[in-house]
C-alpha cells in the first residue's frame, strides 16, 4: 500500500500537522491552529484554556500544554483521541483546499512520521500507534 509521511508543517503534506497555520472554529470560537485547541482541551481551566488559544505559535501552546503545574482533566486519556479526531475534522471541512488536498490522498496510508511521538505518530520506526495518521483517514472516508 502507498504511503504518504508527514511531520514538519513546512515540509511535503505538512498541511496534515497540527502546526500547519490553518485556523478552526469549534463552539464559536476561533483557535490558531489545530495544536492550540488541541492542546487547551487537556484542561479544565477557562482561563488557562484562553492563554493557550492566545499564544502566538503552535509550538507555545504544545508547551503551555505539557505543563502539570496546572490539573489536567481527569478523563483526558479517555477523551483525547475523540477531541483530536474533533479538531482535525473541523480543520478539513472548514478549509476547502486542505479537504482537497486531503481527498487526493485516496486511499493510501497516512502515517505521521516522527520518532518523538510514538502514540500520535509512527515512533520513526513504524512501531507506533500513529493515531493521527489515523484520525487524517478516518476524516477523509466522512469527507468522502
Amino acid at each position: 500500500m502507498e504511503e504518504i509521511k508527514f511531520y514538519a508543517e513546512n515540509q511535503k503534506w505538512g498541511e496534515f500537522s497540527n502546526f500547519a497555520l490553518f485556523p478552526v472554529k469549534i463552539n464559536g470560537k476561533v483557535w490558531k491552529t489545530s495544536e492550540h485547541y488541541f492542546q487547551a482541551q487537556k484542561f479544565e481551566d477557562k482561563k488557562y484554556q484562553e492563554k493557550i488559544r492566545n499564544v502566538v505559535s503552535p509550538m507555545k501552546a504544545a508547551e503551555l500544554g505539557r505543563t502539570r503545574k496546572v490539573k489536567i482533566r481527569r478523563n483526558w486519556d479517555k477523551i483525547k483521541d475523540n477531541i483530536m479526531y474533533e479538531v482535525v475534522f473541523a480543520k478539513f471541512s472548514q478549509h476547502e483546499e486542505l479537504k482537497k488536498l486531503l481527498l487526493s490522498t485516496e486511499s493510501k496510508k497516512i502515517i505521521e512520521h516522527t520518532e518523538n511521538d510514538s502514540y500520535w505518530g509512527d515512533g520513526g520506526n513504524g512501531l507506533g500507534k500513529n493515531k493521527l495518521g489515523k484520525i487524517l483517514m478516518k476524516v477523509r472516508e466522512k469527507l468522502k
